[in-house]
């Protein structure tokens, strides 16, 4: 008898589900019965993976695949315009494809192009500032067997300022493996101690130490530890990841190298979002690069022991993925749901072995350290946060794109900088984020907030307000969405809980059935339909779900609804029982009254 063959490691699923996707258009019932056979798993588990991303499909997608951004900023664009281009040239709807099936038509969250829109993806080629006439000669050419890639190039990265020449940080010129040399005279220890001098923090949105979280990492004794690049930038509004990348995207690598000299691990992956399947070709042709120069690979830069490699894994349209847990659940072949944490991951993380997970920005930051005098990096930036940062800005201004800061930078300074249009509204760090008022504008964008969370929810006299919170810090993830005085608030809620209804992974009862019901609260509310009870409510639900949620999407999914109340209750306010044809005096139990009587008087009779 045959020896049975050993089933593949599961961490190769997800790119064998996307090499059917892309050939056949889609993972057809014979497909998953032969995966699942392969895999020794059941059809049943297999299916559920496939149905948790949202770039899978079970039926045909079309040959070309488009996906159209929903995103608000791409709303308050040419996005309706651009759908309709679609749909007149298709002759489907959104959600369908055409008889011959060549084109399928989906719509999208945020596919990090925030400064470009209105945008879609083509068989995941980013098209940017789309009009109704751009859309009608692309489709003109996709018909006569055009390739999306021959009608794109990758996206501008519209870096539109840096901070003078002595504190730029990211963009300035760069010369790959410079820092890795840097280590033939310095131990992991010393590594990991520059690293925590240099109060350098996850730029991810967490701000965990990043130096405390090797050091972590490196006194769990382990045959294998990993390093993990997120690049998982799902966050609507952020797309300094992309830039990022796309400019320097060896800054990425090397930094995950010096990570792993730092902890000892041999072994990484960049978890890149679908969204970017545009960039994998040359991240992946800067890691060749590196293998060539003797920068990856074994004894890097020329030290006996340093071995280190890693590989690019793709994501597959899910944001959940974002939070750490998730993301090791999805590289390991599985659904990306969170897990409680019975450990960190730099106790037990990918495949029950230490890991280090840090975002893109944080470990572009980690070579340029090292290749600066340490006292002169320290001079950057405020007494906690030091160093520059990265703000993706889109929206009502005139200069939208990526901005390089020196932490410290006043709002209403930065204001002028991106040179906003009468800005009322500042979605700040995303739909996660928070809503920003002009009684925020007198802070600072900086670490200097320890107290933000307790006091933000508890001032209600904006002036107040405004005099406490001007000592008080802005820490962000990276996304600056500004609104003028002319947009209306209620459909950028209720688009942010759409959005969070879509991507909760459904595990948990506060997140999966709370956003769904603020939904339905909120469209009672703009439909003019709700009392102050509504309100109510819906300020009570939302800190519920902020409190109860198993994992940081829940948590965080209410954040902007409940600042937004609090800081615009005017927006709100406005909408209760004003200008409806809801009739307040309706009262059902007066209108059955009588009803109920004669139904009452029949029972006693023939009783």
């Amino acid at each position: 008898m045959a020896a049975q063959k050993n089933p593949p490691p599961k961490s190769s699923l997800m790119n064998i589900l996307w090499d059917i996707q892309k050939k056949r258009r889609y993972i057809a019932p014979d497909d998953m019965t032969k995966i699942a056979h392969e895999f020794t798993i059941s059809k049943t588990e297999l299916e559920g993976i496939i149905s948790f991303y949202h770039f899978y499909h079970r039926t045909h997608a079309g040959k070309y695949t488009i996906y159209l951004n929903n995103g608000i900023i791409s709303k308050q664009g040419q996005y309706h315009a651009v759908k309709r281009a679609f749909e007149k040239e298709l002759g489907i709807s959104f959600g369908e494809t055409t008889n011959d099936k060549l084109f399928g038509l989906f719509e999208t969250s945020c596919i990090g192009l925030s400064d470009q829109e209105t945008s879609a993806l083509i068989n995941f080629h980013a098209f940017t500032n789309l009009t109704p006439l751009k859309v009608k000669n692309i489709i003109a050419q996709l018909k006569k067997g055009i390739h999306p890639e021959s009608l794109t190039r990758i996206p501008k990265n519209n870096i539109q300022y840096t901070p003078p020449k002595d504190k730029t940080i990211f963009f300035k010129a760069y010369n790959p493996g410079s820092a890795l040399k840097k280590l033939k005279n310095r131990s992991p220890d010393q590594l990991i101690d520059l690293i925590k001098k240099s109060k350098l923090s996850g730029r991810g949105g967490a701000f965990f130490p990043t130096g405390m979280k090797w050091e972590f990492c490196s006194k769990h004794a382990s045959d294998q530890k990993y390093i993990i690049c997120n690049a998982d930038e799902g966050e609507p509004g952020t797309f300094k990841d992309r830039v990022l990348m796309n400019k320097h995207p060896g800054l990425m690598i090397e930094g995950m190298a010096l990570a792993a000299y730092a902890v000892g691990a041999s072994f990484g992956y960049i978890y890149l979002r679908a969204e970017y399947f545009y960039l994998k070709d040359k991240i992946e042709s800067e890691i060749q690069k590196f293998k060539d120069h003797g920068f990856l690979g074994k004894d890097i830069a020329g030290i006996n022991g340093f071995d280190f490699d890693l590989i690019v894994h793709m994501g597959a349209g899910a944001y959940v993925c974002g939070e750490e847990t998730a993301l090791i659940s999805s590289i390991e072949g599985n659904r990306g749901e969170p897990s409680t944490k019975e450990y960190f991951p730099v106790e037990k993380g990918l495949f029950g072995k230490p890991t280090i997970i840090n975002n893109v920005e944080t470990l572009c930051a980690i070579p340029r350290i090292l290749n600066m005098p340490l006292d002169q990096y320290l001079k950057i930036g405020t007494e906690a946060t030091k160093g520059t940062k990265l703000l993706s800005v889109s929206g009502d201004c005139n200069k939208p794109g990526i901005y390089e800061i020196e932490w410290g930078m006043k709002l209403n300074e930065f204001l002028k900088l991106i040179q906003a249009e009468n800005p009322y509204m500042i979605l700040f760090n995303g739909y996660a984020g928070e809503c920003l008022s002009e009684a925020d504008f007198d802070r600072e964008i900086s670490g200097e907030n320890l107290l933000a969370e307790h006091v933000q929810f508890k001032w209600e006299d904006p002036i107040e307000y405004s005099r406490k919170m001007s000592a008080i810090g802005l820490r962000s993830g990276g996304s600056f969405m500004v609104f003028n005085k002319e947009r209306d608030l209620m459909p950028i809620f209720k688009n942010i809980t759409d959005f969070f209804v879509s991507e909760s992974c459904g595990i948990c009862a506060p997140c999966r059935t709370g956003n769904f019901l603020l939904t339905k609260k909120l469209k009672k509310i703009m439909l003019c339909h709700a009392e102050k009870s509504d309100l109510e409510d819906l300020e009570k639900w939302s800190s519920i779900i902020k409190q109860s949620s198993r994992c940081g999407l829940g948590k965080t999914s209410t954040n902007c609804l409940l600042t937004g109340i609090l800081k615009f209750p005017q927006e709100f306010n406005k909408c209760l029982l004003a200008k409806s044809d809801f009739n307040s005096s309706f009262d059902p139990d007066k209108v059955t009254q009588e009803y109920n009587t004669i139904i009452n008087e029949i029972e006693q009779i023939h009783g």
